[in-house]
């Protein structure tokens, strides 16, 4: 499943006990050629790793290690390597698995407990700046999942949508003397309802900034007759159809999306300028971290590629090089920043990722504290 695909009713799924053991494995993947050629050879290793781990642990029962190999081996036979990203997260138990690849690193982890490891991916959608994209007319409603990556048709909640054909009616047309306009029926505005009423499903499941593309006519009609399309954050007026493209209907939002993520950047950037002069400011990966394990932090902004392996010491966080690892130091985590976002996000915290190096006076993240 792609990173999209984690809504807030899946995440907590996730995270729920279950019957030990729950393994995660995580790993680096590559999206292209020659570097993917390692992807299956680390992918082999980690099965490896994960049977042997299974083998030598006194709580696993022979039954539940032999249901959670099978369904890990079925999780690796069915993973695309076409479709990699920057990283692979399978999670199996004794009665399921399921297949996440991410745009977002990870590290090589083997875990047992009686849950799932739900960080990478939890910081990989936070990074993903998801968002929706509505494509309307008089006769069609598309929705689309967008991330940095670009656009995806979302059959959910009815979408895509047709609305009724109706047959013309020329002793209709005779009576009133003109064929009605389209925007104006109550066939169209009836359509646009239904059109309202599974948008504000989805939004309600998954509230994600909204953008929409149609013709003006059709945009103020959803608007007349409902309210979810209301606080869309920009709007497109161009023309589509239900066979309009993917890349076609990318081409046509490629500015405002640029415009949302520069005004999306400049609104962080003056929040942390204000918390800076006003002293409620906390900046380097200790200081933020403390902040977010107290509650205190009510935004955290993160540099989109900025990674940490640290050693964790009477609370505070110490960086470590390279060349020390988790199987040597039981006190290093190597994914302490997808760590930080998920506790950051638990708390009610805002998450950002800014650009590269826009943090680099602060220690590469930064956070705006609420007292």
């Amino acid at each position: 499943m792609d990173t999209d695909a984690l809504t807030p009713g899946l995440l907590q799924e996730l995270r729920a006990t279950r019957p030990y053991p729950a393994l995660s494995l995580t790993m680096p993947t590559h999206r292209r050629a020659p570097d993917n050629a390692q992807d299956a050879v680390r992918l082999r290793n980690l099965v490896a790793e994960a049977g042997n781990r299974l083998d030598a642990d006194p709580r696993v029962t022979h039954e539940a290690r032999s249901a959670v190999k099978a369904q890990l081996d079925r999780a690796v036979a069915e993973v695309d390597q076409r479709r990699a990203l920057e990283s692979l997260v399978i999670l199996a138990d004794a009665d399921e698995y399921q297949i996440w690849q991410l745009p977002r690193t990870a590290p090589e982890r083997v875990v047992l407990s009686d849950s799932y490891l739900t960080r990478n991916l939890v910081a990989a959608k936070a990074g993903a700046q998801l968002f929706w994209v509505l494509s309307l007319s008089a006769e069609h409603a598309t929705l689309f999942s967008g991330t940095n990556d670009g656009l995806q048709s979302e059959p959910r909640n009815g979408f895509p949508l047709s609305a009724p054909h109706e047959e013309p009616n020329p002793q209709r047309e005779e009576r009133i003397g003109d064929t009605p306009s389209t925007y104006s029926s109550e066939d169209t505005r009836n359509f646009m309802r239904t059109v309202d009423d599974e948008l504000r499903g989805v939004l309600a499941a998954d509230p994600r900034p909204l953008f929409l593309v149609g013709l003006a006519p059709g945009l103020s009609l959803l608007d007349e007759v409902g309210e979810s399309a209301k606080p869309a954050v920009s709007r497109v007026a161009k023309g589509t159809t239900a066979d309009t493209t993917t890349p076609e209907l990318a081409k046509e939002l490629g500015p405002a999306l640029r415009d949302w993520r520069k005004q999306t950047a400049a609104r962080i950037q003056d929040r942390l300028d204000n918390a800076h002069s006003g002293r409620s400011f906390a900046g380097g990966l200790d200081e933020v971290w403390l902040a977010v394990r107290e509650g205190r932090a009510g935004l955290v902004a993160v540099e989109e590629h900025f990674e940490q392996t640290v050693r964790v010491t009477d609370g505070h966080l110490e960086p470590v090089g390279p060349e020390v690892t988790p199987a040597a130091d039981g006190q290093v985590r190597e994914d302490i920043v997808d760590e930080l976002v998920e506790a950051a996000l638990d708390k009610g915290c805002e998450v950002a990722f800014v650009a590269d190096d826009s943090l680099a006076d602060h220690g590469r993240l930064a956070a705006v504290l609420r007292f």
